[in-house]
């Protein structure tokens, strides 16, 4: 028999950035929220010996435990979908914090087109640009009503940054100034220029220097000491949900943070949603926690599960186009080019965001005209801070193993350096998430199932940034270049991008979305859902800023429901 709490103003399923902001913007109104978190409570005390490789980069500590819970992959509905085992394509966070903890920090904004894609997509080039089959939709929301949220989260994690001139018009400068600019970023800002292009110093969560922010919490400058993706930081110097926006909300008496709780279904009666049902991972115990408002602000692939358990909503039918739970799941474009020099340069030392990145084929900032793709991607070099295990740089006529190999890997661990592109993935009909009817998860419930594969689209992206980084490359002054390979068929055991995105996500429709721009879903109006999955497409960034963005905005609509009810568009 479960037991049954007293109920709450808001209940928040996941604690991680988008938890975090939404229960501290709750509770500073006067709001008594309860987090429910399924992982364990954790904080800048508990990183202090975690400068560990093995145990964290390569055997994932601070990730989710497949053994309970997990997705099942097929690329086609002709395939069987089978378990993802191991950790391979991305990287699911748990615990507090979330995937926010062991982010590197790379803050962007999306771009103007990326909200009104379709419609200046159409304007521009016709509407026989956008190719059948592919579900391109406006976000339900503009840049510039997005801005002062934007804004807001910026100021919050003390982004240190300098103005990209290719985006967006800003209200304010970064509040903090950008990471130093090093030999290495210097040589590819040199290049990148000589080629007529504009980089600037990557945004980065990774801060330049020490800073409180509006809520009075202390973030404390980087020590560039290279342990940041996947990792905790020890010195609380990369801006994450547990040292900003969750000791806000604690602050307030107005917050209660539960950890081990994994919420397994969303309670429902008519046409609201009356709570949650979860369950002590310790104690295996059986709680119900009611409450007015309940918002999913757990990983994109989590929210989308539980709504799909809890039958909220249409499930997307790539046969009939109807439905919207599910649909349009994207991903990430991801290439580059490794080049080989004569000179040693620091590559151990550096932070997960110490770099360079140029929009100049981002967006719609180049012609895309006689182009068979849409969109696009940033181009980019970074100094994270090369750690042994995992970096093994070597030409391409060196063997895998051996003498041979042990030498050329010592040889280039300084010599060798990386010019990546990340592209925009643009979302496809046969692209989506739906529950799985072989596998379940530890508590009995069905896996989510993934269905993804590359398209043309990205195929012809990819080949097009491909080439855009080996000319960067070379006239970086590089010996030796090694360029990516062709796209073929997505594979998800090499890692690649922890950049989900879609699902569930935003416009102006019910027909077309789950949500609206307040992230309110259409079928019950004190049920919100925050996260990437929103995305209606991902663009050539990294997805954390626009997140941040959108998770105030609809901490600013909850609290405008908590007040009036019903529906916030």
């Amino acid at each position: 028999m479960a037991k049954t709490f007293d109920k709450v103003d808001v209940v928040t399923v996941g604690v991680g950035w988008t938890g975090g902001i939404i229960a501290a913007e709750c509770a500073k109104a006067g709001l008594n929220v309860v987090g429910l978190e399924r992982g364990e409570e954790r904080g800048t005390q508990d990183y202090q010996r975690i400068h560990d490789e093995y145990r964290y980069a390569i055997r994932y500590e601070l990730m989710q435990d497949l053994s309970k819970e997990t997705v099942t992959f097929r690329n086609t509905r002709k395939q069987k979908a089978l378990p993802m085992r191991q950790m391979g394509s991305f990287l699911l966070g748990e615990g507090l914090g979330g995937a926010g903890t062991h982010w590197n920090g790379w803050t962007f904004r999306f771009l103007p087109y990326d909200f009104e894609i379709k419609t200046i997509t159409e304007e521009k080039y016709g509407a026989d640009k956008i190719k059948p089959d592919f579900q391109l939709q406006d976000w339900g929301i503009t840049y510039d009503e997005l801005e002062p949220y934007f804004d807001k989260f910026e100021k919050v994690a003390g982004i240190s940054g300098e103005t990209n001139p290719l985006a967006g018009k800003r209200s304010d400068d970064y509040p903090t100034p950008p990471m130093k600019k090093t030999p290495i970023l210097q040589k590819f800002e040199k290049a990148a220029q000589a080629k007529g292009y504009t980089p600037y110093m990557l945004p980065s969560a990774n801060l330049s220097e020490a800073y409180e922010n509006p809520d009075g919490e202390t973030i404390f400058a980087c020590q560039y000491c290279g342990f940041c993706e996947r990792f905790g930081c020890e010195y609380g110097a990369k801006s994450a949900a547990e040292i900003t926006v969750i000791p806000t909300a604690k602050k307030t008496g107005n917050y209660e943070l539960r950890v081990h709780s994994n919420v397994v279904e969303i309670l429902k009666e008519d046409d609201k949603v009356t709570g949650v049902r979860y369950i002590d991972t310790v104690t295996k115990e059986e709680f119900i926690q009611p409450a007015e408002v309940v918002v999913l602000t757990s990983y994109i692939l989590n929210n989308a599960k539980l709504l799909m358990i809890s039958d909220i909503g249409e499930q997307y039918d790539p046969d009939t186009g109807r439905g919207t739970l599910g649909k349009n799941y994207c991903y990430q474009i991801n290439t580059g080019t490794t080049g080989f020099f004569e000179n040693q340069m620091n590559t151990f030392m550096g932070a997960g965001s110490l770099g360079m990145y140029m929009d100049d084929f981002n967006g719609d900032n180049f012609d895309h005209s006689e182009l068979d793709f849409l969109h696009g991607g940033g181009i980019w070099i970074t100094q994270p801070g090369n750690r042994p295990i995992n970096s093994n740089p070597i030409p391409d006529d060196v063997p895998l193993w051996g003498a041979e190999f042990k030498k050329a890997s010592i040889h280039n661990f300084t010599r060798s350096l990386y010019v990546g592109g990340q592209g925009a993935s643009l979302p496809h009909k046969e692209n989506f998430l739906s529950l799985d009817s072989t596998y379940k998860d530890a508590y009995g419930l069905p896996l989510l199932q993934l269905t993804y594969n590359f398209t043309d689209q990205d195929r012809a992206l990819h080949k097009f940034i491909s080439e855009k980084t080996a000319e960067i490359m070379n006239e970086m002054g590089a010996k030796e270049i090694v360029e990516a390979n062709v796209l073929a068929d997505y594979d998800i055991v090499p890692y690649q991008s922890t950049h989900n995105t879609g699902g569930t996500i935003m416009g102006v429709d019910p027909e077309t979305s789950v949500v609206n721009n307040y992230l309110q879903h259409w079928n019950a109006d004190n049920l919100f859902v925050v996260g990437a999955g929103n995305f209606p497409h991902n663009s050539g960034y990294n997805p954390t800023g626009t997140v941040g963005a959108l998770a105030y905005r609809c901490a600013e609509g909850i609290i405008k429901y908590s007040k009036n009810g019903g529906s916030l568009v």
